[in-house]
């Protein structure tokens, strides 16, 4: 059965809205600790937000806990940097958790290839863009490999691979496989919240 089909792009959903709905319900506690946190450390905004690419390329606004501190007005002060809050966030990859949020509205998927910068998109090739012909996802094959410690040629590979041979069971797999992977806490920093976020570099989970 084609990847395409509508019976398997049904069951995926299905898998997604079921599983971003209990995600939410159980983690309700941990998303106001966090705001809480945050506020206290370093003000607002809580959320950070940016244009990302989507499935078949459509561009959506994709939602995370802030890490870095404000923007400086002034160009001559020096960039922004991540927050002593926003350390323990990204370590932990709980900066994500409002990407949950985008699964319901159907932006992304539990389990796919990281959504990528417009920027990045527009220097995909043929081989590249093979990624987007699903959803993103908050965690994928190409992060349960080694995230941020693989070269970006390899996380492609990878991607495209998880494209060809999708299935629940391997959905199933990343998701049980990602826990221990955020325990290990390798391959766990990006920069995708700073504003000069080169298009080559690594995005993280």
């Amino acid at each position: 059965m084609p990847a395409s089909s509508p019976t398997r792009s049904t069951a995926k959903r299905a898998l997604d809205v079921a599983g971003a709905c209990v995600l939410l319900g159980v983690l309700a506690p941990v998303f106001g600790l966090v705001a809480l946190c945050i506020w206290l450390d370093d003000g607002r905004p809580l959320l950070f937000t940016q244009t990302r690419i989507g499935s078949q390329g459509e561009p959506f606004r994709i939602f995370k806990f802030r890490t870095l501190t404000h923007e400086p007005a002034d160009a001559t002060r020096p960039a922004a940097h991540t927050t002593r809050v926003g350390g323990v966030l990204r370590r932990w990859a709980l900066d994500e958790l409002p990407q949950l949020w985008n699964v319901l509205r159907g932006e992304m998927s539990l389990v796919g290839p990281r959504p990528t910068l417009p920027k990045q998109v527009a220097r995909y090739g043929p081989h590249e863009r093979r990624r987007l012909h699903v959803r993103p996802g908050l965690t994928g094959w190409a992060q349960i490999h080694g995230r941020n410690a693989l070269p970006w040629p390899e996380r492609i590979d990878l991607d495209v691979w998880y494209v060809r041979h999708w299935s629940l069971v391997l959905d199933l797999q990343v998701l049980l496989r990602t826990p221990l992977l955020l325990v290990r806490g390798t391959g766990v920093y990006g920069d995708e919240q700073n504003p000069s976020f080169s298009p080559d570099a690594q995005l993280h989970v």
